[in-house]
C-alpha cells in the first residue's frame, strides 16, 4: 500500500464507471427487439468501487490483463472522463500521456499543435514561448515541425506529444502505453527524463506490458482485474501476479 506518511496526489475514493455497449443489428432484429421489447444494447462495468490513493512522488504500475479497467482508471485521474460515482482528487498539475497525438489538430502544423497542446496542459503562453525550443528539440523532428500533422507518423505524433508532456511544469504524469511506438533510443531518452522526474519528487503513473521498464522506473504496483483491485502493494509481487 501507499507509504501514509507521503502527502497524497492522487484520491480515489469508490469510483465506478459503466459504460453502455450499442451492438450492430440488422433491421429485421431491430423491429422483433422492439416488438418483444428487448433491448439492443447492454452495459460493461469497467470498475467496480476503486479505493487507491498515490503519495506524492510515488511511481506507481497499474497493471492486469487487456480490458481490466487500467485505462479508463487512467482517464478518470487525467479528467478526461467523469466517475459514474465515486471521486478522483488530483494534487497539483496533471499530464496525461494517454493516446499518441491526442488534443492535436490534425489541420495545424507541429508548431501550432505545440502551442494548442501545450494550453490544453495548462501551460501559458509565455511559459510555451520560454520552453519551445527546448520541446522541440527533444522531440528531434525540427524538420518537421511547421507541416501539417495529419502527415506525422504514428512515432512523430509520439515524439512531439512526449516533448510537450514532460516540459509542462507538472506535478503528476499520467502514461499508457505510449511509448510501444517509439524506437529504442527514443525510448532510452524518455526513461532517463522519467528518472529526472521521479528524482525531482514527481508522481509518475504507468500503465504499461512492458515489464522491464517498470521495473526500471516503478516501486509499486497496483493489479486491476474485472474492474476491481486485487493486490496493492511491492512491484515484484504485483508483476508475479500478473505474470504467473
Amino acid at each position: 500500500m501507499s507509504d501514509i506518511t507521503l502527502r497524497p496526489s492522487i484520491i480515489i475514493n469508490g469510483v465506478r464507471k459503466t459504460f453502455t455497449l450499442n451492438h450492430a443489428f440488422s433491421l429485421k432484429d431491430t423491429v422483433v427487439a422492439w416488438i418483444r421489447r428487448r433491448k439492443l444494447s447492454s452495459t460493461f462495468e469497467a470498475l467496480k468501487g476503486i479505493d487507491i490513493v498515490i503519495g506524492e512522488g510515488e511511481s506507481v504500475a497499474i497493471l492486469g490483463m487487456n480490458g481490466s479497467g487500467k485505462s479508463t482508471l487512467l482517464k478518470l485521474i487525467s479528467g478526461v472522463m467523469e466517475p459514474d460515482a465515486g471521486e478522483v482528487l488530483t494534487r497539483g498539475r496533471v499530464a496525461g500521456l494517454i493516446e499518441v497525438g491526442a488534443g492535436f489538430h490534425p489541420e495545424l502544423s507541429g508548431r501550432e499543435n505545440v502551442f494548442l497542446n501545450a494550453a490544453i496542459l495548462g501551460m501559458k503562453k509565455t511559459e510555451i514561448e520560454d520552453r519551445y525550443d527546448e520541446i522541440v528539440a527533444f522531440s528531434e523532428i525540427e524538420e518537421f515541425i511547421d507541416q501539417e500533422v495529419k502527415h506525422y507518423s504514428s512515432g512523430m505524433f509520439l515524439r512531439l506529444a512526449f516533448a510537450v508532456a514532460i516540459h509542462v511544469h507538472l506535478d503528476v504524469l499520467l502514461m499508457d502505453e505510449i511509448l510501444s511506438v517509439g524506437d529504442v533510443p527514443f525510448r532510452e531518452k524518455c526513461r532517463q527524463k522519467f528518472e529526472e522526474l521521479i528524482a525531482a519528487g514527481k508522481t509518475l503513473v504507468v500503465v504499461s506490458h512492458d515489464m522491464e521498464m517498470v521495473r526500471d522506473l516503478c516501486t509499486r504496483g497496483i493489479v486491476i482485474r474485472k474492474g476491481e483491485v486485487i493486490y496493492d502493494g511491492e512491484l515484484e509481487g504485483a508483476i508475479a501476479l500478473v505474470e504467473g
